[in-house]
């Protein structure tokens, strides 16, 4: 897979939502690949991690988030549904399965029914050891202070918000990957 014929196709002009896109996804893919090297017993897709974690965020052009350029119409929390659609579109039903994951620690349905979320009904959670490295590596970065890595407290904070299950996961994954 050449990822960067991707963002080629539906990122065409280079500007801002680009270059935060790029910036984002390379700190999230080398912060998975960094930490799978670290787990070789854990015999992960390396080449898996790298192509899925940069287009993890591949959907956020269609959202409204105008802090990092996107000036869509759709809700910033549909940019993975939007991005699994664009990569299973492309030919990559697994690629966009790490998509549609990611948010979060994961959403699983009890939460999107609770809170009336705008996603499809059913688990959106990571399943698959690489779906949740890309999924916790992603936490620790924003996008929009793309060049900046939060600190495991930080993130902790950030996927608080999403309920004592998503916290407590988390740090599951801090005692599975760091």
């Amino acid at each position: 897979m050449n990822y960067q014929s991707i963002f080629d196709k539906y990122y065409p002009e280079d500007n801002e939502q680009r270059h935060i896109l790029l910036t984002h996804s390379r700190l999230v893919t080398d912060k998975a690949l960094a930490m799978a090297r670290q787990h070789p017993e854990m015999m992960l897709d390396m080449p898996f991690i790298e192509e899925a974690a940069m287009l993890h965020d591949i959907g956020i052009r269609e959202c409204d988030a105008p802090s990092i350029y996107c000036f869509g119409t759709k809700p910033y929390l549909c940019h993975g549904i939007i991005g699994a659609e664009i990569l299973r579109a492309e030919g990559y039903p697994l690629h966009a399965l790490v998509c549609e994951r990611h948010t979060g620690t994961g959403l699983t349905l009890d939460y999107i029914l609770a809170n009336r979320l705008p996603l499809p009904h059913h688990d959106l959670v990571p399943v698959t050891l690489e779906e949740q490295l890309i999924c916790f590596a992603d936490k620790f970065f924003s996008k929009t202070r793309p060049d900046q890595e939060k600190s495991v407290d930080a993130a902790l904070k950030s996927v608080a918000k999403f309920g004592d299950e998503c916290a407590e996961k988390f740090l599951r994954w801090c005692h599975l990957f760091l």
